[in-house]
This record gives structure tokens, C-alpha cells and sequence, in this order.
């Protein structure tokens, strides 16, 4: 029962994502009909980087609803069964997770939290307990099974598990869900977990499409400022109301 570490891969992109989205917002605009300029998107006529710097400034404008048209799907491992009840808050999101009422868990892998993992008396007393919680799993299994519980046996056993459990999942947003995510998760204000997780998402999506995502993050990373309440701001921007109070409140 060891400690785990994330992993996060990226499964799929929507194919042709950037003119798929470019394709959308030109459909807002255009008297035409997209699927007459499809061809010439998907075949470089009309290059990358021009629709790139279309879909950059009409998302400026603050038009973003084109972006649901394009999603990603990521494996995640390594997280705790803390962080995907996080996680599944999202609900314009899709997700496959590993089944504690299937998986074996008697070998289970745990998420150690750095703040524990610092102190040496909080380590040894958490790496104690998850100990105790592989015992206490594998008792009851044996003995649910002794008394004809069988491939059942798991389901019940699975209630002594601690939220420290590692659990894997398959996840898919569309770009605006992500976009969403991102801002509350990559925050200072997120837990250290589902903030990890969101910032190795992130990577992901920037480097398959920079368009959308190169901007992207906490909610400061495109304001320019903290929207947080001046107690709840971590100092890496000014908050709103301190731009305000240097500006004279205009």
C-alpha cells in the first residue's frame, strides 16, 4: 500500500479542433454557409495562424460559447477518492471511474498529502492508519467471503476505505467546461491536489491548442487583477478593489 503520484494523459482531441471552432464562429458572422469553407480549412488554404488570430479576438470580445464544439479526454491516476469528489462537481463534464465495488482494493495505493508527508510524527501516524485500513479491508473481505458473500464481498469491505484512496478516472470537457475548471482550479484557492491536477490538464490543452488555451488559468491570469475579497487574495495580483483605490474608485 503504497503512496501514489498524479498522471495525467491526454486520450483524445476533437480532430480539426481549431477550425472546428474557427468554422463555429464564422458561422456567427458569415452569410454563407460553413461547410463550403470546411474543405479549405482542414486542407491549410486558409493557414492555421489566421484562424488562430480570429478565434484569439472574438474570444476577447468575450464570445465564448463556440468552444463547446471542441473537447478533450484525459486518464487521470494518482488522485485521491478527496480529489475526484472535487472533481465531479463539474457536471458539464463526462467521467469513468475506477469502481471500488469491483477493484480489488486489499493492495490499495494512497495519496499522501505534503503537509503530512513534512512532519515526520503526522507521516508516521498516517502511513499507521493506512496500514491498519489494508488490514481491516482484507479481514472483512475474507470474512464476507467465508460467509457466501464471494465477488460481493468487495462492495461491502469497501466501506473501511479512506478518502486517501487512490482512484483513477477518465474525464472529458469541452473547451468552455475547461476553461471553466481552470479558473477555480488552477486558484491558490483550490486544494493542492485538485490544483495539481488542473495545471497538468492545462499543459495539456495549451500545447494541442495555444488558441484557446495559452491565456488560460486562474481567473487573475486574464484579469489582470484578483476577483477574490481582499482576505482571500494570495498577493500574486493586486485585487479589484486595491486597482479601484489606486485609480481613485473611477
Amino acid at each position: 500500500m503504497p503512496a501514489t503520484q498524479l498522471s495525467v494523459e491526454l486520450l483524445a482531441v476533437t480532430p480539426n479542433a481549431l477550425s472546428l471552432i474557427y468554422a463555429a464562429f464564422r458561422q456567427c458572422y458569415h452569410a454563407g454557409f460553413v461547410a463550403d469553407m470546411w474543405p479549405r480549412l482542414v486542407n491549410g488554404e486558409v493557414e492555421r495562424e489566421v484562424q488562430a488570430d480570429f478565434v484569439r479576438k472574438v474570444l476577447e470580445s468575450g464570445h465564448d460559447s463556440p468552444v463547446e464544439h471542441a473537447s478533450f479526454t484525459f486518464a487521470v491516476a494518482g488522485i485521491s477518492r478527496a480529489c475526484s469528489h472535487q472533481i465531479v462537481r463539474h457536471r458539464i463534464a463526462s467521467y469513468s471511474q475506477q469502481s471500488q465495488r469491483y477493484v480489488d482494493a486489499s493492495n490499495m495505493d494512497y495519496v499522501l498529502p505534503p503537509a503530512i508527508a513534512k512532519i515526520p510524527e503526522a507521516r508516521e501516524r498516517f502511513e499507521a492508519f493506512m496500514a491498519e485500513v489494508g488490514h481491516a479491508y482484507r479481514d472483512l473481505k475474507d470474512i464476507l467471503e467465508a460467509h457466501g458473500r464471494k465477488e460481493k464481498a468487495k462492495e461491502d469491505a469497501r466501506f473501511v476505505l479512506p478518502q486517501a484512496a487512490e482512484t483513477r478516472m477518465v474525464i472529458s470537457m469541452n473547451c468552455r467546461a475547461l476553461l471553466h475548471f481552470f479558473n477555480l482550479r488552477c486558484c491558490m484557492r483550490a486544494q493542492w491536489e485538485v490544483r495539481a491536477l488542473a495545471q497538468a490538464m492545462l499543459a495539456l490543452c495549451k500545447a494541442e491548442l495555444p488558441a484557446i488555451f495559452t491565456t488560460a488559468g486562474a481567473k487573475c491570469e486574464s484579469l489582470g487583477y484578483c476577483p477574490e475579497a481582499p482576505r482571500f487574495a494570495c498577493g500574486r495580483y493586486p485585487t479589484r478593489e486595491a486597482l479601484l483605490a489606486g485609480s481613485g474608485g473611477k
